[in-house]
C-alpha cells in the first residue's frame, strides 16, 4: 500500500469533562509523524475518550491539541478525515454473522462512495478490469499491512467472523482501517484478553505498521518499551524505566466519574467516526477467498444506507467498567455535542 506521511500529535493540558466529572485531565504528549504512541492506563481512566479526542471524533473541554498542524477541536472534521479507527468497540464492530470477504468487499465500496476526492476523469475512463485489479492490489497491501492472511483461516475469505481468533479479528479490523490510507490511526484495546506472546505479536505488527509512515495511536495496559507513552488514571505519575518519552496527565482526573471502555464511551453519542458498518449478507464476493470486486449501483446503495446508520452502533460489553462509570462516559461525550 502507499506510504501515507504520518500526523504529529501535540497535546498540552487537554481535558474533557462531562456532568458526572472528568473523562480525562491535563494530558500533554508530544510525538512525531510516524510515531508509535501507547496510550496506558487502568479501565476507566478516560483512555478510549482520549483516543477519539486525538482523532477528531470528540470535542475537548479544556486545554490545546495539534495533530498534523490541525488544532483541535477547531479543526475536528479535517483530523477526522486523516485518521482511522480499528478495534473499538460501538464504533468499528464487526458483525459475526458476516464474512471476511463481506466486510472488506463493503469498506472497499464505502471507501470508494465516501472515501476521498472525486476521481479524475482520466481515471473513469480506463478499463474496468484495470480498476478492479488496483482496488485488488490495494486491498492485498492493505492485508499484508495487518499480517491477516486469508489463506490460512479456516474457509479463506468466506470464513466468518465469529470463527476468528481474537487475533485473527484484532488484524482484519485492522485492514479495514488501513483501506482508508490514514495517516493516524487509532486502535482500541490493543493488548485486551491477549496471551504475553500474542501482545508482542500485536506490538510488533502495529511497529511494521509505524515504519510505512503512519502515525499509531494505540490503547493498551502493558505500553511497550519503545512506545511514546501517554499515562492516564492512577499509571500517570508511575515510571517506565527505559521506555521511550513518556507524556503524563496530571492530577484532576476523576476515575470514578471517568469511563472509557468499548462498550460505554461511543455508544449513541452521534459523533463522527468514520467507521464501518457491517456489509448485507445477502451479497457475497466471489469465490472461498474473494475480496472486494466491481459493483453495481444497488451495492452502493447499500453500503450507503448502511454508513448513514453507523453513527448508531452500539456494543453490549458493559462488564468491563462499572456502572457509574458508564454513566459518567455517556454524559462525557454527550456534553461534547457532534462535530
Amino acid at each position: 500500500m502507499d506510504d501515507p506521511s504520518g500526523l504529529a500529535v501535540v497535546a498540552d493540558g487537554l481535558g474533557l469533562k462531562g456532568p458526572r466529572g472528568w473523562a480525562f485531565r491535563d494530558v500533554s504528549a508530544d510525538a512525531g509523524p510516524g510515531a508509535l504512541i501507547a496510550v496506558a492506563g487502568p479501565s476507566g481512566t478516560g483512555r478510549t475518550c482520549l483516543l477519539l479526542a486525538l482523532t477528531g471524533r470528540m470535542r475537548p473541554t479544556e486545554g490545546r491539541a495539534v495533530v498534523g498542524g490541525l488544532e483541535l477541536p477547531r479543526r475536528m472534521a479535517a483530523v477526522r478525515r486523516r485518521s482511522a479507527l480499528a478495534h473499538v468497540a460501538g464504533v468499528t464492530d464487526l458483525d459475526p454473522a458476516l464474512t471476511v470477504a463481506e466486510h472488506l468487499r463493503e469498506q472497499e465500496l464505502l471507501r470508494r462512495r465516501f472515501g476521498g476526492a472525486l476521481p479524475r476523469p482520466r481515471q473513469l475512463l480506463r478499463p474496468r478490469a484495470e480498476r478492479r485489479r488496483e482496488r485488488r492490489r490495494h486491498i492485498d497491501g492493505a492485508l499484508a499491512t495487518a499480517g491477516l492472511d486469508l489463506s490460512a483461516l479456516p474457509k479463506g475469505g468466506r470464513t466468518a467472523v465469529r470463527d476468528l481468533e481474537r487475533l485473527e479479528a484484532l488484524r482484519l479490523s485492522l485492514a479495514l482501517a488501513l483501506l482508508g490510507r490514514p495517516r493516524l490511526l487509532g486502535i482500541d484495546d490493543a493488548d485486551l484478553k491477549l496471551s504475553a506472546g500474542e501482545r508482542q505479536e500485536v506490538w510488533e505488527l502495529l511497529r511494521s505498521v509505524a515504519r510505512t509512515g503512519v502515525t499509531v495511536l494505540a490503547v493498551c495496559s502493558e505500553p511497550p518499551s519503545d512506545a511514546v507513552v501517554v499515562r492516564t488514571g492512577a499509571d500517570r505519575s508511575g515510571g517506565t524505566g527505559t521506555a521511550g518519552p513518556v507524556a503524563s496527565t496530571g492530577d484532576g482526573t476523576d476515575a470514578s466519574h471517568a469511563g472509557d471502555e468499548p462498550g460505554d464511551s461511543p455508544a449513541g453519542t452521534g459523533m463522527e467516526t468514520g467507521a464501518a458498518p457491517a456489509a448485507d449478507p445477502a451479497r457475497t464476493a466471489d469465490g472461498p477467498d474473494a475480496v472486494p470486486h466491481e459493483t453495481g449501483e444497488s451495492d452502493e446503495a447499500v453500503a450507503t444506507g448502511r454508513a448513514a446508520g453507523a453513527e448508531s452502533a452500539t456494543d453490549g460489553s458493559a462488564d468491563r467498567t462499572t456502572h457509574h462509570e458508564k454513566e459518567a462516559a455517556d454524559d462525557a461525550i454527550a456534553a461534547t455535542g457532534r462535530s
